[in-house]
């Protein structure tokens, strides 16, 4: 247990400091990926699996682990490659991601390596919209690529993005549109922003969107530039990602409470990122909430909320 809790200590220790622990691995090539460390329970040798009849082709079948039923998919074959033989051979990934345990078969396993956020950049553009990057970044002068895990979770087990009937029923009853103020969004996986864009069109709410934290640092000081008014007069909430290329979630966070003309923005960190301590790292980045990905009714709902609590503090 004191290993474990060192971990956790050490990896908290890098909240708000653009940095984190990447752990590198192989799927069969030479050409290395990387998960963020902090996502990951375990490593193991690939249990004995049991396949589930009509599943998913890159579904390799389910695994008791710990007196739990996990599904272990082939990453390899989830992102288009060739799958992985002899799963037995191979090592498996458990990871945490939106509420969910989940196993990613891999072919070897290399190392943790700790990385700044600024030395992790977006995919080369050019590349296409097929492909699973959402960011690389360089180990020993080698290309690593990070894959946009949410991307293959939409793909395999699919992901709800339409607002429940309550939540529709609340949302035309609700004066979103008197508030002219608009949501800004920032998240690095195109799959995300579309899921999250997609609720906030059902809501009527308006939104910009930022492509990492880099980019809505900027864009939210120039908005302070554009005229006087408080930047929270302007923008409801921000919705940012933790994991982005450049500036991560947390430090975002960390930069606008402590800018004079932002820290009055109300900040949500919406993140795959479920685990015990991540209300603690939000805390401690002075985030407003923590919202787990991705329930579109949790975050319609969190919308219409802060909505709300502007409209009272306009009336009183």
């Amino acid at each position: 247990m004191a290993s474990v809790m060192d971990g956790v200590n050490r990896l908290t220790q890098l909240v708000g400091r653009n940095k984190f622990e990447l752990l590198l691995f192989k799927l069969g090539s030479k050409q290395r990926f990387g998960i963020n460390v902090f996502k990951v329970r375990e490593v193991i040798k690939c249990p004995p699996l049991t396949r589930m009849p009509h599943s998913s082709p890159v579904v390799t079948g389910i695994a008791n682990m710990r007196g739990q039923t996990i599904t272990v998919m082939d990453l390899s074959a989830a992102i288009g490659r060739r799958p992985l033989h002899n799963a037995q051979d191979n090592f498996v990934v458990v990871a945490e991601y939106n509420r969910q345990i989940l196993g990613f078969l891999v072919g070897s396993v290399d190392r943790i390596v700790n990385k700044n956020w600024e030395d992790v950049k977006p995919p080369p553009t050019g590349i296409g919209h097929g492909n699973y990057l959402t960011a690389v970044t360089q180990v020993d002068n080698e290309l690593v690529e990070i894959i946009d895990v949410e991307k293959v979770l939409s793909e395999v087990i699919g992901l709800k993005v339409e607002i429940s009937r309550e939540i529709s029923e609340a949302v035309a009853g609700a004066s979103v549109g008197e508030a002219a103020m608009r949501i800004f969004v920032a998240d690095d996986s195109a799959m995300a922003r579309k899921q999250i864009t997609r609720v906030l069109d059902q809501t009527g709410v308006p939104y910009t969107v930022a492509e990492n934290g880099r980019i809505a640092w900027e864009m939210l000081l120039e908005e302070c530039a554009k005229d006087d008014r408080p930047i929270d007069q302007k923008i409801a909430m921000v919705i940012s990602d933790v994991e982005m290329p450049e500036m991560d979630g947390y430090t975002l966070a960390t930069s606008i409470k402590s800018h004079p003309q932002l820290q009055n923005l109300y900040v949500c960190l919406h993140t795959s990122l479920s685990g015990t301590f991540n209300e603690s790292m939000a805390k401690r980045v002075k985030a407003d909430r923590l919202c787990a990905k991705f329930d579109p009714d949790d975050l319609a709902r969190m919308v219409l909320e802060r909505l709300d609590a502007l409209g009272a503090r306009r009336a009183a």
